[in-house]
């Protein structure tokens, strides 16, 4: 997406369309809608919010009647925080009114995940995993496994991995067992993975023990 180089992943099966994140704003989900209207022909069904930051949650009402997941301390963290996203969204330059519709909009999960769980989309499974925590304390990655032996496991990562700018710890962050759960995300999709990041380009394993070490360097780690 052109504000904040958010990276939105879509996985689709023969029973469903799953979207991974929303974006910043209602307007922005609306865009995505229609893109993946046009690219796939069918509704989203599925809808995986890596982390509850308004930047990767805002848009999500513009998909109703989606199954949403969420990891299963962001419900609590979306209504303890949401007059504080909006806040952060107009602090990071997203138009105000726009924000404040994307905070009387906002939607709560509907499907909590503990640990993980499968997700059947329809000849492709994928797989919701809590690695651990790092960037918040409810971070959710989607590992979806290549379609044959040789076809590279996938997996969106959220706000775990960026690309495009060095990875961001606010208050809401656990930096000193981040570069561990940067180490689960590389046993999810093996040495072949290919890692999408919250912000930017796909990477493989070697960006992620570059920036695992790092996180360790900056922030240290406990054992």
């Amino acid at each position: 997406m052109p504000h904040l180089d958010v990276t939105i992943g879509l996985v689709v099966g023969s029973g469903g369309v799953l979207l991974v994140d929303t974006a910043s704003t209602l307007r922005e989900g609306e865009e995505l809608r229609g893109q993946v209207e046009a690219l796939t022909g069918r509704a989203v069904t599925h809808i995986v919010l890596t982390h509850g930051h308004f930047d990767h949650v805002f848009g999500t009402a513009a998909f109703p009647g989606a199954e949403v997941y969420g990891e299963r301390a962001l419900d609590g963290y979306l209504r303890r925080e949401r007059e504080a996203l909006r806040e952060t969204a107009v602090r990071y330059g997203t138009d105000s009114a726009e924000a404040e519709r994307a905070e009387r909009e906002l939607v709560l999960p509907t499907r909590q995940v503990a640990g993980e769980v499968d997700v059947d989309l329809g000849e492709r499974q994928v797989r919701l995993v809590h690695p651990g925590t790092g960037h918040t304390d409810h971070d959710l990655v989607v590992v979806v496994p290549g379609a044959t032996p040789s076809d590279p496991t996938v997996v969106f990562c959220g706000d775990l991995v960026e690309e495009s700018g060095e990875p961001q710890a606010g208050g809401d962050a656990d930096p000193a067992h981040w570069p561990a759960t940067v180490d689960a995300l590389l046993a999810l999709g093996g040495e072949t993975g290919r890692y999408v990041p919250g912000h930017g380009a796909v990477v493989d394993a070697r960006f992620l023990r570059a920036q695992r070490d790092a996180l360790a360097e900056r922030f240290g780690t406990v054992s």
